[in-house]
């Protein structure tokens, strides 16, 4: 199999954790309430640290092996937080906020176009990466399903519009592979801009949604996250 061909399988696989979180969120809920809610928040935590490590493990070594110039680094850093800041408060000034939605396809969008660039380049890195997407999607495919019956969605409407964004994935890839993998420098930007937005998201909406009081056991999904995301880097080798 070609490298662009496990690229494209990579991508379509991470994709298809999203409809499949939340098929598993559309499931019969889980009694009694307290266990419901403390499964709910440990998903979230959990999601929290996978992105947590995505960024500490893959997206900003590889992106400082870039850039290079650590100036650049800390500037590229600071804009995708400032980037990810005025997008989430036009979202809303327009009463659109929908926290998880909006974590799951910001991370996404660019995680998806680095991995086609990373692919092309020969990094260790890129089953890596791939795996990380699919254990954040999964979680999150799960939460935003929740966030958006919430408001009011159709249980078959949300899944069909997370089934329509698992081909995202192999052409934001494709794109990456074929844009981004001549192009370190601006490989290496995308991957440092998209470290500062997820952590801005990070500690804005889901390390604090992920908080349940008087319960301590949701915190230890962000550590289980980091550490699963781990046993994967150490695993690769990347």
């Amino acid at each position: 199999m070609s490298d662009l061909s496990v690229m494209l399988l990579c991508t379509f696989a991470a994709g298809a954790c999203i409809p499949l979180g939340g098929w598993l969120a559309s499931l019969e809920r889980i009694r009694p309430q307290w266990l419901e809610n403390e499964f709910r928040h440990f998903v979230m935590a959990f999601g929290g640290g996978v992105l947590l490590a995505a960024v500490t493990l893959v997206l900003l070594p590889q992106g400082i092996t870039m850039v290079r110039q650590p100036w650049a680094v800390v500037v590229l850093l600071l804009a995708g937080g400032v980037a990810f800041f005025a997008l989430e408060h036009q979202l809303g000034k327009k009463k659109q906020e929908a926290p998880q939605l909006m974590a799951m396809l910001l991370d996404f969008v660019p995680e998806s176009l680095a991995l086609g660039g990373i692919f092309i380049s020969g990094s260790p890195a890129g089953p890596l990466l791939a795996v990380l997407i699919g254990l954040q999607n999964l979680p999150e495919g799960f939460n935003a399903y929740r966030e958006m019956v919430a408001k009011g969605r159709g249980s078959a409407q949300v899944l069909r519009g997370m089934a329509s964004l698992v081909l995202l994935g192999p052409l934001l890839g494709w794109l990456g592979w074929s844009v981004l993998g001549s192009h370190e420098g601006a490989l290496g930007g995308l991957m440092l801009f998209a470290s500062g937005g997820l952590l801005y998201l990070i500690f804005q909406d889901i390390a604090p949604q992920a908080v349940l009081r008087r319960h301590w056991f949701p915190a230890l999904g962000a550590v289980t996250g980091f550490a699963v995301a781990l046993l994967g880097q150490l695993s690769f080798g990347a």
